[in-house]
């Protein structure tokens, strides 16, 4: 009895693997050399997501369970005003927190520097520059900044003279908040390559780029409000 229950449930399984392989097929002919990472249901009867790497980095399209039909969007529960797919997203793209080289990032602490931010930035970014006024605005916080000088690279060595300076963290924000560059040399071996090959491995292909303590990910500023409720509910979260 036991055998025959195990066949059953061998043989129940074996279309969800032939449509996954199917879906897997069909979608990645249409992605011009992209692989799809993963097909799974969604709560939706009939519909899954499928999920690939995109050049922003992860996404997700929609489909039926013959790939007859694909579709790219947004899913929403409506019963709990939730985007399905924003969450999927934050999940996909989310950074080990604790696995970050933050040895090779710039420490600025204002007060007791409880909340904690990782941030991936270029001095000669405008978001940047405009964001640095937020962030001067949030009390004891932490903020590593990874030096990431790739909206003028030509200028990577004012990222770099900012390592060999006596006070990195005053240095960095002179020339990120003031536009002062330091007058230190570039004699000093700095992390700039590295942070470099680390911002492209992560995906990271924008200025500023945001990691919360949580591993969560935010492309862009964020209003001095919003940004101190997201780091307290971060700080919450990884507490837990």
């Amino acid at each position: 009895m036991k055998a025959m229950l195990l066949l059953v449930a061998a043989l129940a399984a074996l279309p969800a693997a032939a449509n996954e392989a199917l879906i897997r097929k069909v979608i990645e002919s249409r992605l011009g050399g992209a692989k799809v990472e993963g097909v799974q249901p969604t709560p939706l009867p009939g519909i899954y997501e499928v999920r690939f790497q995109g050049r922003d980095g992860p996404q997700i399209v929609y489909t039926d369970a013959h790939a007859n039909y694909v579709f790219n969007g947004r899913l929403f529960d409506t019963r709990s005003d939730r985007d399905l797919t924003g969450e999927r997203l934050q999940q996909l793209s989310a950074v080990k927190f604790d696995a970050l080289p933050l040895d090779l990032a710039v420490k600025v602490q204002r007060g007791s520097g409880r909340r904690v931010l990782v941030m991936f930035s270029d001095p000669y970014c405008p978001a940047c520059q405009q964001f640095e006024k937020v962030l001067a605005q949030v009390d004891d916080i932490t903020i590593y900044y990874f030096m990431y000088p790739v909206i003028r690279p030509e200028l990577a060595d004012h990222s770099r003279a900012v390592w060999c300076a006596p006070d990195r963290a005053r240095a960095w924000l002179d020339l990120a908040l003031r536009n002062r560059p330091s007058a230190t040399g570039t004699g000093c071996e700095s992390p700039i390559e590295r942070v470099l090959e680390l911002g492209k491995s992560l995906g990271v292909n924008s200025t500023p780029t945001l990691i919360l303590p949580n591993g969560e990910r935010v492309r862009g500023g964020l209003p001095v409000a919003r940004l101190r409720t997201v780091l307290d509910d971060a700080a919450r979260a990884r507490a837990k």
